[in-house]
């Protein structure tokens, strides 16, 4: 089992460089953010094309198959899977539902009276194709609410998680310092630490490999052991595996505190003692270019994704 490989979150794929690599990590953030926000206030064909984008972003990019694929197969497995309980789970209103016309045709064919009292207009009259019934074969029910939630639901999923996955897949955690501590400049005027915020932030970035590597290291090691957990039952497997979160939490802390001391080693006590430049930003024509397009994408949203 290597979770560094089977689960790559937070992980930086040095090689090779692809075209995503190269953009300004600035406009990688906007991108971002912009596939975070624009799910708000969506139609549901927006939010599919927010899953399809990603996918054929990944795909143009050609970010090696090895890489995404497993990632990615679980993601689409488990939207699916809220796809499907979410569509035929009650839709939470509770009510019996009648169709707008009448049973009997002649209702809405019989002659009106003189003084046209029992005339229904044409556009009163309503779809007849119209059902908020979907299907419902025994137990199972998916009512329009129902599917809507259900799509609502598994696609933000996908999104909020593969978006933020791709962003640091493609993006050095140097950069992701660099172009937060750019952007938050302006709140130096309100005395925000904003290095030590990007300095957290980094370390935060480069301590989830350490924490894959020490559960990684710790799984493996309860393996090798051969435990007959029958024989211990549920209280000793409890017990067991208690000690490895004990000893998982000490690991930690032990690697934090050796991060911690190589810093103030080599001079990390204060962001003016110690100015690192990260990153070098400069925004070049493609960066031009995906902010073209990211225009154009908030101009299709507003068009076309606004709910009904």
């Amino acid at each position: 089992m290597d979770l560094l490989r089977s689960l790559p979150l937070g992980l930086y794929l040095e090689q090779p460089q692809t075209w995503l690599h190269k953009l300004d990590p600035r406009v990688k953030i906007a991108w971002l953010m912009s596939f975070l926000t624009s799910y708000t206030f969506a139609n549901n064909e927006w939010r599919i094309l927010l899953v399809v984008l990603l996918i054929i972003f990944t795909l143009i990019a050609r970010i090696p198959r090895r890489v995404w694929q497993q990632q990615m197969g679980w993601l689409l497995t488990l939207s699916l899977f809220i796809l499907i309980i979410a569509s035929i789970s009650p839709d939470g209103l509770g009510i019996s539902y009648q169709p707008r016309l009448p049973a009997s045709e002649q209702v809405l064919t019989q002659p009106a009276n003189a003084d046209n009292a029992n005339v229904i207009p044409e556009s009163a009259r309503g779809n007849k194709d119209y059902s908020y019934i979907l299907f419902h074969q025994g137990p199972v029910k998916v009512t329009r609410r129902s599917l809507d939630l259900a799509v609502r639901l598994s696609t933000i999923i996908f999104t909020v998680i593969y978006s933020s996955n791709l962003y640091l897949l493609t993006t050095a955690p140097e950069e992701i310092t660099t172009a937060i501590e750019s952007l938050m400049q302006p709140l130096r005027r309100f005395k925000i630490p904003v290095t030590e915020i990007t300095l957290t932030l980094t370390l935060s970035l480069r301590f989830i490999p350490l924490v894959l590597e020490e559960v990684q290291n710790l799984i493996r090691s309860v393996m090798t052991r051969a435990i007959n957990w029958k024989k211990l039952g549920l209280k000793g497997a409890v017990k067991v595996w208690m000690i490895v979160a004990e000893r998982l939490l000490e690991n930690l802390l032990l690697r934090a505190e050796q991060m911690a001391s190589a810093m103030m080693v080599r001079g990390f006590t204060s962001p003016n003692e110690h100015q690192v430049k990260w990153h070098q930003l400069r925004l070049k024509a493609r960066d031009w270019l995906a902010i073209a397009i990211l225009t154009l994408f908030w101009g299709a949203r507003l068009v076309l994704g606004n709910l009904a």
